[in-house]
């Protein structure tokens, strides 16, 4: 993990969407917390509309600020998996709030609200 502290921003709301902050960051999140282990073309396939080139460059970001592990096996062909870091995933009850206010939210619109 690269040491960035000087450059992250005074609040810790914005230093945590600076970490997680797109669409696609969250969705690797998601995904990784609820299968732990998965190689490149299962989280591709998982989350969807991401081109590889977006989910590489993702995955190497949230690499590098100590949020997702990715490991290489020595085989032929090569295998590769991605996993959370134990920082990642201390980020399980950022997710499940955003889960739980969007659980609530699509209630709200079905009742009228």
């Amino acid at each position: 993990m690269s040491d960035n502290r000087e450059s992250l921003p005074a609040c810790p709301v914005e230093t945590t969407l600076t970490l997680i902050g797109n669409k696609w960051q969250v969705l690797i999140l998601r995904d990784l917390l609820l299968k732990d282990t998965m190689r490149f073309k299962e989280l591709q396939r998982s989350i969807g509309s991401i081109s590889q080139k977006v989910l590489t460059s993702n995955l190497r970001a949230m690499e590098e600020t100590g949020i997702v592990r990715r490991e290489v096996f020595a085989e032929v062909p090569p295998r590769v998996e991605y996993s959370l870091t134990k920082l990642g995933k201390t980020l399980k009850p950022v997710l499940d709030a955003l889960w739980d206010w969007g659980e609530g939210y699509k209630k709200r619109l079905k009742s009228g609200m």
